[in-house]
């Protein structure tokens, strides 16, 4: 069985082609990257406007990568939230309209729930119950799965989400976007020598990762900031030790 997945919740168009729910066929991204860099961030009205551009050459491109036509399919699943609405609105539709013209049946995906489930691809070998971390630029949850649609959340984040809080630090160190790869980057040949807060609050399963931040942007304001290569190391160790 052949699903086509089309997914436009933030900054990037992508499809892809899934046999039998474990097979990736093909996976196709239109990545909208050096456009968001000139602003420092995501700008939601040109991330919506670029996935109009996009979306169809990047669909055709995955089926054909698949070699798979449309009577091949058995549906399409398309995320329908969460994320930006204009993006979503063009995945959306898409589905619809390629829904309606093959007369091919459609599933909404939750954004987090598409997070989750890739772990499948290609392994064979979850089982439940099982403790699932979402890391994404939006969302930072911990989440118990007991069985398939069956979720707790032990913790998440009460303020910024992981990625958004690299993307501002970043910003704070000038060392451009997006955050995550750039910091990482520089924290190559830098020393987490910088006392920064944990994003880990103990005594729950709950992130903080906008104390971090701040922290940081405190002492970069007061000039005690000497290497951004250092800075850049001590903000990555202060995030991920929990």
């Amino acid at each position: 069985m052949k699903i086509l997945g089309i997914e436009t919740s933030c900054d990037e168009t992508a499809a892809a082609v899934v046999e039998d729910g474990v097979r990736i066929l093909s996976n196709q991204i239109a990545s909208q990257v050096e456009i968001h860099a000139r602003y420092g961030g995501i700008v939601p009205e040109v991330a919506s406007r670029q996935h109009i551009l996009a979306i169809i050459p990047t669909i055709e491109q995955a089926m054909a990568k698949a070699e798979t036509t449309w009577s091949d399919l058995a549906g399409i699943a398309v995320t329908n939230g969460p994320g930006l609405v204009g993006s979503l609105l063009v995945g959306v539709n898409a589905a619809k309209a390629i829904s309606l013209a093959h007369r091919l049946p459609i599933t909404g995906v939750n954004h987090l729930e598409g997070h989750i489930y890739a772990s499948w691809l290609g392994n064979h070998s979850i089982h439940f119950p099982l403790v699932c971390l979402i890391v994404s630029g939006g969302h930072s949850d911990l989440v118990l799965m007991r069985g398939h649609g069956d979720y707790i959340v032990l913790g998440r984040t009460r303020d910024d989400a992981s990625g958004e809080a690299f993307d501002k630090a970043a910003r704070i160190l000038g060392l451009g976007y997006p955050g995550g790869p750039a910091i990482e980057q520089a924290a190559r040949t830098g020393t987490a020598s910088i006392q920064l807060p944990r994003a880990w609050l103990k005594g729950t399963s709950d992130f903080s990762f906008s104390g971090v931040k701040t922290a940081l942007l405190r002492l970069v304001e007061a000039g005690k900031v000497s290497s951004s290569a250092d800075a850049a190391a001590s903000f990555q160790e202060a995030v991920i030790d929990v």
